[in-house]
């Protein structure tokens, strides 16, 4: 059984409809896949219906966008109540963050030389709930500033960059209360990669499960081998489930995100969400 629990639609910042996510993710060999787009689950019905469709198990999931100690970290979530009031005013809070932040990012890029319009991003965002920096970059690569999301990021956009504006995101320790509190279960995603290893240590980890913290997601691009190491070793020790997954984002990232890039053992998934 191939199981992916970390994926990307157009409903945030990847660039497959739902359905053509379900329909690639049986085509790419999977038996399950978790929708896990940012901080909103407007994607999950049209999935589902894919994946009735297609004879695929889904995994209704989200990512959140967390902050500790001023680093970006992300959880993933699933299989919580969507229409939990604490959970729902939350990421409505995280939502209108992204959106709060655009209009002052384009301001910033233009000091800088790169002169693009509210209009120009939204083009590149026709399904998403909120536009985010992923479709500043993909206005900047179709006007030539830069020549893919990646360029974009590393010059501009990455937090600490030179175009970078901060905006809200849901304390960890709180949106791992919030998720639970859904009835939901909630992983720590790509735990290590970027600047987020500098917060995300041990103690965190003991004190993350002290709040109800499910799992782990160790096995990712964006972890190299002695990374994965360490972080099974802490995910054995407290007691949590181990998974893997791609983080697809159709072609918003590089080949390397494929489909089944990394996957979750089927006895971890059974252990998190069986």
């Amino acid at each position: 059984m191939r199981i992916d629990l970390h994926t990307h639609s157009n409903r945030s910042d990847g660039t497959d409809t739902p359905t053509e996510l379900v329909e690639n993710a049986k085509a790419a060999g999977l038996d399950v896949v978790a929708l896990t787009d940012h901080d909103h689950t407007s994607g999950w019905d049209e999935a589902q219906a894919a994946a009735d469709r297609v004879g695929i198990r889904l995994v209704r999931g989200i990512e959140i966008s967390t902050k500790l100690d001023h680093r970006s970290i992300h959880l993933l979530g699933y299989g919580f109540d969507r229409d939990d009031a604490a959970l729902v005013e939350e990421l409505d809070r995280v939502l209108d963050g992204r959106g709060n932040r655009l209009p002052r990012l384009l301001d910033r890029l233009r000091e800088l030389g790169v002169d693009l319009s509210m209009d120009e991003v939204l083009e590149h965002a026709p399904s998403a709930t909120e536009s985010g920096r992923p479709h500043v970059a993909d206005a900047m690569v179709a006007k030539g500033y830069v020549t893919d999301r990646t360029e974009a990021f590393d010059r501009y956009l990455a937090d600490g960059g030179i175009a970078h504006i901060a905006r809200y995101s849901a304390p960890l320790y709180e949106a791992v209360r919030l998720v639970k509190q859904a009835g939901g279960k909630a992983v720590v995603a790509h735990a290590w990669a970027r600047s987020s290893r500098a917060v995300m240590t041990p103690h965190v980890f003991s004190d993350l499960v002290d709040l109800g913290l499910d799992g782990i997601e160790v096995n990712h691009v964006d972890h190299d081998a002695e990374a994965r190491r360490e972080l099974a070793g802490i995910a054995n020790e407290l007691g949590l489930a181990i998974t893997g997954s791609s983080d697809y984002h159709g072609t918003g990232k590089s080949s390397d995100f494929h489909l089944g890039a990394n996957t979750t053992d089927p006895e971890q998934f059974e252990r998190l969400l069986g």
